[in-house]
């Protein structure tokens, strides 16, 4: 996989599940060929992942389950693996700096469903999490296979309930901000730089709410998306020991 370019006079879902659509790479819609979830032929290395699929819960994975009167908006972000240069490696973006909410702050592509992407309960988060990588990043869906969708989460801020789709970047086509104004940059994540004891924190919001965080690719990953890299991570049996007593503030505008 190429290292997928930048923006380098940037300033800097929120992208987390928040995003409103943006604009559209060429226009039009893109086109989203096979939203099956397969298993099948996905390298070796990815088989923890799947495998941790089957049995894990939402519990397990946060605190922040969806409303039971299924209040919310029905949102859903992409969890791209990818064969990269130093092995395998994970997609994210960042948010403009000149954003009113979450700005600068990483993320994974994802947004809310529009009606066209069909059953919010079948295969709409699917085709929400690919278009909504496409109009971001420019992502080919017909290069990705899905394999697989966690547990529906909530993020209590926005109000969004977030079905995280897992795909597996089998045919890696060029990715970029598609719109400055809303997204910094496009970048990909060695999943060796995620599991460093080195590169892992903890953040403390003014609110004092903990949560995990990494400091990669001159970038701190925190809140939701740092959430669940650090569930997969653990789930997949692929994270190591941390020191979990290294903190980082956030600002109280976060």
């Amino acid at each position: 996989m190429k290292h997928v370019s930048e923006i380098e006079d940037a300033s800097g879902v929120t992208g987390e599940a928040a995003g409103s659509g943006g604009s559209t790479p060429g226009g039009g819609a893109p086109h989203v060929p096979d939203v099956t979830l397969r298993a099948d032929g996905l390298p070796g290395w990815l088989t923890p992942v799947a495998e941790a699929l089957r049995t894990v819960r939402g519990e397990q994975l946060s605190r922040f389950l969806p409303p039971a009167d299924g209040a919310g908006r029905q949102s859903a972000v992409l969890i791209l693996f990818g064969e990269g240069a130093r092995g395998p490696e994970l997609l994210l973006m960042e948010r403009a700096g000149s954003l009113r909410s979450h700005a600068g702050q990483p993320s994974f592509p994802g947004g809310a469903l529009d009606p066209e992407d069909g059953d919010p309960r079948a295969e709409g988060p699917l085709r929400a999490a690919l278009r909504e990588a496409w109009e971001e990043t420019g992502l080919d869906p017909r290069g990705v296979q899905l394999f697989g969708v966690l547990p529906r989460l909530y993020i209590p801020v926005s109000g969004f309930v977030v079905s995280p789709v897992l795909g597996w970047w089998r045919r890696p086509t060029p990715v970029t901000a598609v719109d400055p104004a809303e997204t910094a940059r496009v970048f990909t994540v060695p999943v060796a730089d995620l599991t460093d004891p080195e590169n892992r924190v903890t953040t403390i919001h003014p609110s004092g709410h903990r949560g995990p965080a990494f400091l990669v690719e001159s970038a701190l990953v925190w809140g939701f998306t740092a959430g669940v890299i650090d569930r997969i991570l653990h789930y997949a049996g692929w994270e190591r020991p941390w020191d979990r007593k290294k903190t980082v503030p956030l600002d109280w505008r976060t």
